[in-house]
């Protein structure tokens, strides 16, 4: 009996070993399986359609806005703040775009509708404005001591009727062409573009892999073995080439590719076709998730950010400036909310009353679900990414197949609840 029980525990001992050599997360795992289920289950359910380059393409560009303010709630989260006002403040930043697109800059100073100085004028004012409601919050929160839940739950009332304020509760639009390109399908990079695009990040994946090996030999730190290296890098080429192969896979339509060549003076060849490749949304999203994570692991700010999570008081008796640090933090989302505004405004090429409307939900939901802990001092950058696909993933599947919206809301309630719930086990048992 002693030997079948030594026996049945031999394979459960190999594979935790084989995660601890490879340095894999288990949770991460955890939430790709997932992920992967929901796919499959709602490809059967639809009958195959689910999984067409058609709708992959879709989901992808509606993460993007979401995704974009997820990476900044992992840190308003980790540092044990929360933000309720990050829907609203997108609703703002958007208005202040749009009115300067459609308003300001036609009427009031003469630049004609599509000067290519229209979008960049409009996205910087956008930033700045994003950037100072969100310090403002931080300022609040940190320096007055107002708790974040109320600034930011006031923040929600008062940034969604500043945004009908500023449009007179009209719909702002349509939005300058070169805004637009950055909202999804009207901007992508083609097939070649793509590719090359795909090229460029496993290079990049594999200096990384590599200078991380190199300094932690030179620090006398442990690392993985060759192999371990290799299936991980492996991995990583598949997923990219695989994200590129999907997304050069959904065709423009004829028509449009028709309506192009003539635009140029020339004539469609017959049985031509090309993808739409990667969208400029998600070259923003990449941007954005690396930027964030550089600052999370490589950054004297992301230590602040994390050690303050932590443990507060030892933070501030270590000399951390934590009230600053708390203007940093709400100014850096508060900047992610206006990014967010300029590619879901730009996907719906206008300025609605209700953009944005429950994305503060979504936008917690998915940090969350990604991992990051309320409790602060944990969280990841790609798993409030993650986080967010299995949320729209969730809402699209349902979506195709009639479900309706209040119940749609429902389920991701409900699954908020479960990721909690299985977070605080496994924390339990990790011991983290």
């Amino acid at each position: 009996m002693a030997d079948n029980a030594g026996t049945r525990d031999l394979p459960k001992r190999m594979s935790r070993s084989i995660f601890d050599v490879m340095e894999i997360d288990t949770r991460l795992l955890g939430m790709i399986g997932a992920f992967i289920v929901i796919c499959v289950v709602f490809d059967v359910w639809t009958g195959g359609r689910f999984l067409t380059p058609r709708n992959l393409f879709n989901l992808t560009i509606q993460t993007v806005s979401v995704a974009i303010m997820a990476t900044g709630m992992v840190f308003v989260i980790v540092t044990r703040h929360i933000d309720l006002s990050v829907g609203s403040l997108l609703a703002t930043c958007s208005a202040v775009m749009a009115v300067i697109q459609t308003i300001i800059m036609p009427k009031w100073i003469g630049v004609e509708f599509g000067n290519p100085i229209i979008a960049p004028v409009a996205i910087l004012a956008g930033l700045a404005v994003g950037a100072i409601i969100g310090a403002f919050h931080g300022w609040l929160v940190g320096y007055l001591t107002i708790p974040a839940f109320i600034v930011t739950l006031g923040g929600l009332f008062v940034w969604r009727n500043v945004a009908w304020h500023l449009t007179d509760g009209q719909t702002q639009g349509p939005l300058d062409p070169y805004f637009k390109m950055l909202g999804g399908i009207d901007g992508t990079l083609g097939e070649t573009g793509s590719w090359l695009l795909g090229v460029v990040a496993i290079l990049f994946t594999i200096y990384l892999m590599i200078s991380a090996r190199r300094n932690k030999i030179s620090h006398s730190f442990p690392v993985k073995p060759i192999w371990a290296e290799f299936a991980i890098g492996a991995i990583f080429v598949a997923a990219i080439l695989g994200f590129v192969w999907t997304l050069n896979s959904y065709d423009v339509p004829v028509g449009r590719i028709k309506r192009l060549f003539e635009a140029r003076g020339e004539v469609l060849p017959e049985g031509y076709s090309e993808g739409y490749g990667v969208p400029y949304s998600v070259i923003i999203l990449i941007i954005v998730a690396t930027v964030m994570t550089v600052v999370a692991q490589r950054t004297r700010l992301g230590r602040y950010i994390f050690a303050t999570g932590g443990n507060p008081e030892a933070a501030a008796l270590s000399g951390i400036n934590t009230r600053l640090l708390t203007v940093k933090i709400f100014a850096i989302i508060g900047v992610l909310c206006a990014l967010s505004a300029v590619v879901a405004s730009a996907r719906l090429n206008f300025h609605s009353n209700d953009i944005g409307t429950l994305d503060e939900l979504r936008v917690i939901a998915a940090a969350v679900i990604g991992g990051t802990a309320l409790s602060g001092g944990v969280g990841t950058i790609y798993g409030a990414i993650l986080g967010a696909l299995i949320m729209q993933s969730l809402q699209s599947g349902m979506a195709m197949v009639g479900v309706d919206a209040p119940y749609q809301n429902i389920v991701v309630g409900v699954v908020l609840v479960i990721a909690v719930y299985v977070d605080i086990v496994y924390r339990k048992r990790t011991g983290d």
